[in-house]
């Protein structure tokens, strides 16, 4: 069949630029496209550098123009990558349909941060909201492993003539995560700048529908990730979580102070204090402080940020998670309450937020003002 440069164009159209949100066209990748007889040659840039991600836009432009327009045409697609140096112009629109984002975030690691977002996300679930997750933990994601779904790969669907990521659902919370794609066995060994494109990519290129909440499971810390996540995204609201020993409500302070830096200014909705004490089974009524008692809750009042609840150390709550089953599952049981109470704090706090302050805008980082230089 007889086809021009315009019919290649209206096939690429359909095609999403990796980390863009947009089509090759309308993001301006396809650089030039040249229609001879029954050969087409694609030049395409895109920002991501790894091997995979220009692979895939390669096989995706072949694919679509044969099944498009003929079988028979000899397509060439040349990708290369170029990250620009000039600073990236933040997105003005967040994503589509959801209309809260919480980060939940923690200054030091270990200290059960994905746990609560697990739970948290269940508990908004059993309240009757619509509820995602992106695991943004890329070096050591564990989301997919809480909600029994780590054999699971997101499936690709059309949308507005599109491919986009369908988030894996399980227990009625969608989920994405580095994990579905990524090795178990390997490590992610990515400089900043590849990860926050992979991340990007789940954000934009994916299908999340209708949400009344997307929580963001951060890493923990106060690095490249949290940056790329408030430059790309408008957070409503960010949970700290923290373990009631000094270590950990040391790094917990200044997980608070980066959301509310000036050039960052996202609300902070509270402090959850996870593994507040241990009690013993054969000693129901037995409380062991193991790392100390009150810390987040002293802590929360030092900065005037609210205490959103405490979680105790139990040994069901591991179990629970190795296994892929939240506790906050269950019905009627301490545990489901002590979730579902932080959940409804956490939701008092986001009304007030939403209430009394102006959404949140993308962060646009245009120096290295308050960084040191030492």
């Amino acid at each position: 069949m007889a086809f021009s440069k315009k019919d290649i164009t209206k096939v690429l159209e359909t095609i999403t630029a990796p980390g863009e949100g947009k089509s090759l066209i309308e993001s301006g990748s396809v650089k030039n496209i040249v229609v001879f007889d029954k050969e087409v040659v694609v030049d395409v840039t895109i920002s991501n550098p790894t091997l995979q991600a220009k692979k895939k836009i390669e096989i995706e432009i072949m694919k679509a123009i044969h099944e498009q327009i003929d079988q028979k045409i000899d397509v060439k697609v040349n990708v290369s990558a170029v990250v620009p140096v000039k600073e990236v112009e933040a997105k003005e629109n967040s994503i589509p349909g959801i209309k809260n984002i919480i980060a939940v975030a923690s200054g030091k690691g270990g200290v059960g941060k994905s746990t609560i977002t697990a739970n948290l996300a269940v508990s908004l679930q059993k309240m009757g909201f619509k509820v995602g997750i992106l695991d943004a933990d890329v070096y050591g994601p564990s989301i997919h492993l809480m909600f029994d779904v780590a054999d699971a790969k997101p499936l690709s669907v059309e949308i507005d003539g599109r491919a986009k990521m369908q988030p894996v659902e399980s227990y009625g919370v969608k989920i994405l995560s580095l994990g579905f794609f990524t090795d178990a066995n390997q490590a992610v060994i990515w400089r900043g700048a590849i990860a926050s494109k992979a991340l990007n990519q789940m954000i934009f290129d994916s299908h999340w529908g209708e949400l009344d909440f997307l929580l963001i499971d951060l890493p923990p810390g106060t690095g490249d990730i949290h940056l790329s996540i408030v430059q790309a995204v408008a957070v409503t609201g960010a949970v700290i979580v923290s373990t009631p020993q000094n270590i950990a409500l040391a790094d917990a302070k200044k997980g608070v102070a980066m959301f509310q830096q000036e050039n960052i200014n996202v609300p902070v909705l509270g402090i959850v204090e996870n593994m507040s004490y241990f009690t013993p089974a054969e000693l129901p009524n037995n409380k062991y402080y193991i790392f100390g008692k009150d810390g987040a809750k002293n802590l929360a009042e030092d900065i005037d940020t609210k205490f959103l609840g405490e979680v105790p150390l139990v040994q069901s709550i591991r179990e629970a998670g190795d296994v892929g089953h939240p506790v906050a599952l269950q019905d009627n049981t301490p545990l489901e309450k002590a979730f579902s109470e932080i959940t409804k704090n956490t939701l008092s706090q986001l009304v007030k937020r939403n209430t009394d302050l102006p959404p949140t805008e993308i962060v646009r980082i245009t120096t290295m003002s308050g960084c040191s230089t030492k």
